[in-house]
């Protein structure tokens, strides 16, 4: 996809609102704020907003965190929209200031977004993150310590800290860059990646204590409901990370991981190692996300659910299983 001129598109705003998708994760909160960073520096006559549900405080290292707007308010339309990480659908309280903005700009690497929801889109599914993308849109002229930070917690969020398969050459490149500026990243690391409450833990203890594993072992599973947050007097915050320790259990393809979102009702999240592509499985069921990582919502029972789900990954790993044989 050709480059998009950020500047040019919005040099002769005077109202711009950036927002991404609803439960935001580090790649989303981390590229929102780089771009906020970058445009308040370039263009600081323009009143720039972020507009973002409930971002977790793990990310409040990122200067002017604590400007995040989460009441969405906004007197007329906005000059210009910037929607990252994300396509309109997504956007929850924010897709009405979407639909009424002059100028839609779409910034995003899902690959359930591909031709983007802007009037300017800027998508390359497949690229580690949208932080990523951002880092190829801003003039480095103006880079600094700040927006290099936002970005690279964006960057190294949705890598898995470089270790999913969407790290590229050129994803290490950008980070070799960003640390130039002198931040304390391994600090970053644990404070934004790996540091746990205690409440985490001991949801992440009970996750893995009352997991399931099936089909032969390739599959684990784990469900938390409202019951058992409500006795940790925890919120969907403090599941962080669960999925991807199921994950790494050994011999494991696939992990799922769900917590009850309403009556009968779940959010599930959907983590492979090799070859299972849980985007197609979530976007089957009106969700969607990355080859590796994915996620929708889902009604019925634990059982029905896991049934559901585990239908559409084992028709993946049949056809694997056949294509191994042929080879062999």
């Amino acid at each position: 996809m050709i480059k998009i001129d950020l500047l040019e598109e919005c040099m002769t705003a005077e109202t711009i609102v950036i927002s991404g998708h609803i439960r935001p994760d580090g790649d989303c909160i981390g590229s929102c704020m780089a771009m906020y960073l970058y445009l308040k520096k370039v263009l600081p006559n323009a009143d720039i907003k972020v507009c973002l549900e409930e971002p977790s405080e793990v990310f409040a290292c990122i200067k002017d965190f604590e400007k995040i707007d989460q009441t969405y308010a906004l007197e007329g339309a906005a000059d210009v929209f910037i929607v990252l990480d994300c396509e309109k659908s997504r956007l929850g309280k924010a897709e009405e200031m979407f639909a009424n903005a002059k100028k839609r700009i779409n910034i995003d690497h899902h690959v359930s977004n591909e031709r983007g929801c802007g009037d300017v889109n800027y998508v390359i599914p497949g690229i580690s993150s949208t932080a990523e993308l951002v880092y190829d849109l801003i003039d480095k002229e103006y880079m600094d310590e700040e927006i290099a930070k936002a970005i690279y917690i964006g960057i190294i969020h949705d890598t898995g800290i470089f270790k999913y398969s969407n790290t590229s050459p050129k994803t290490l490149m950008i980070a070799a860059e960003l640390i130039k500026f002198g931040f304390d990243f391994p600090a970053l690391i644990d404070q934004t990646f790996y540091e746990k409450t205690y409440t985490q833990n001991q949801l992440l203890g009970r996750a893995m204590l009352e997991s399931i594993m099936f089909m032969d072992g390739r599959c684990v599973v784990s469900a938390i409901d409202n019951k058992t947050l409500s006795f940790y007097n925890a919120t969907s915050a403090d599941l962080e990370g669960i999925v991807n320790q199921l994950r790494i259990t050994k011999g494991v393809e696939c992990a799922i991981f769900m917590y009850e979102i309403g009556n009968l009702e779940y959010k599930v999240s959907l983590r492979s190692n090799n070859y299972v592509d849980v985007s197609k499985v979530a976007e089957y069921f009106g969700g969607g996300g990355h080859v590796r990582a994915a996620g929708c919502s889902m009604n019925g029972t634990f059982y029905d659910v896991v049934n559901n789900i585990s239908g559409q990954i084992e028709l993946q790993m049949k056809k694997h299983d056949e294509e191994m044989k042929e080879e062999m």
